[in-house]
């Protein structure tokens, strides 16, 4: 059984990328900058963990501000340029 999609459509894991609306995108960019903080956070906790365990000494609170947030900082940045310019690329294509 194979999907037929229109002309120009980009699909991941089956979904129409570039059927999204702009709100769409917004909402899908923020979501996956917010995951990638938490999950890099809490990787980031247990290194933390591991390596004090090993007899250093890192505060925990580096965790959020030099791993996570830098990480989910570039994330949205990415994330925001690729789904915004595929909803202007089918905003402009389709009129």
């Amino acid at each position: 059984m194979v999907a037929h999609t229109q002309a120009g459509q980009s699909k991941f894991l089956g979904v129409q990328i570039g059927s999204f609306g702009l709100f769409g995108a917004l909402v899908l960019s923020f979501a996956l900058a917010i995951t990638a903080f938490f999950a890099t956070c809490f990787v980031a906790i247990f290194g933390i963990l591991i390596y004090n365990g090993a007899g250093h000494h890192v505060d925990f609170a580096d965790s959020y501000q030099y791993i996570a947030l830098p990480v989910g900082l570039a994330v949205l940045a990415v994330s925001l340029i690729v789904l915004v310019s595929l909803w202007l690329r089918t905003k402009f294509s389709n009129h």
